[in-house]
């Protein structure tokens, strides 16, 4: 039933992101900073101090099913997740999102989608920060599912497309910041 939950709440998510296509590129558009180089106090110039940096790398087992389930911190707290590659928005459910603080209003559930099991609403969220284990994401966008419509929280585009690298293989999910 779970797993029913997340297939229509991925769907949901999608509809979203389809109707909103070009508001959602704007979101997720980032623009690239690099370090420059800085200068000693000899005029030479040294390397940015980002070329010293270790990229952080989490593995996430593929399940019985071949789902990539994990637990997250959403906002500090830990928060069960299925790793959605086909959501746009990372998708908290109702329960969650009161769990870690994001407590929207019913006027806030204004953007319908449609859904395996018909219309639902969502509400627009900004998440201050989701970490998986040494990997920290601030400013993600979201939405919040109306109660009792998604199993389980979707971890979607808008936070695995501001990873450095995410590669699939049969059993595990690697994720690289």
């Amino acid at each position: 039933m779970a797993l029913l939950g997340s297939w229509v709440g991925a769907a949901a998510i999608i509809a979203v992101g389809v109707a909103n296509m070009d508001t959602i590129r704007g979101l997720l558009s980032g623009v690239e900073l690099t370090a420059a180089p800085s200068t000693t106090l000899a005029g030479s110039v040294s390397a940015p101090a980002s070329a010293e940096k270790v990229d952080r790398q989490v593995r996430i087992p593929a399940s019985a099913g071949g789902h990539f389930e994990t637990q997250v911190r959403v906002n500090g707290r830990l928060v069960d997740v299925l790793v959605d590659t086909g959501a746009t928005l990372v998708a908290l459910t109702y329960e969650d999102a009161v769990a870690v603080g994001i407590g929207p209003r019913d006027s806030d559930f204004r953007h319908k989608v449609s859904t395996a099991n018909g219309d639902a609403y969502v509400a627009s969220v900004m998440i201050d920060e989701i970490s998986i284990e040494d990997i920290t994401i601030r400013n993600v966008r979201g939405v919040v599912a109306e109660r009792g419509k998604l199993g389980v929280t979707l971890l979607g585009m808008s936070f695995l497309s501001r990873l450095g690298k995410t590669e699939m293989t049969r059993d595990a999910l690697v994720l690289q910041q």
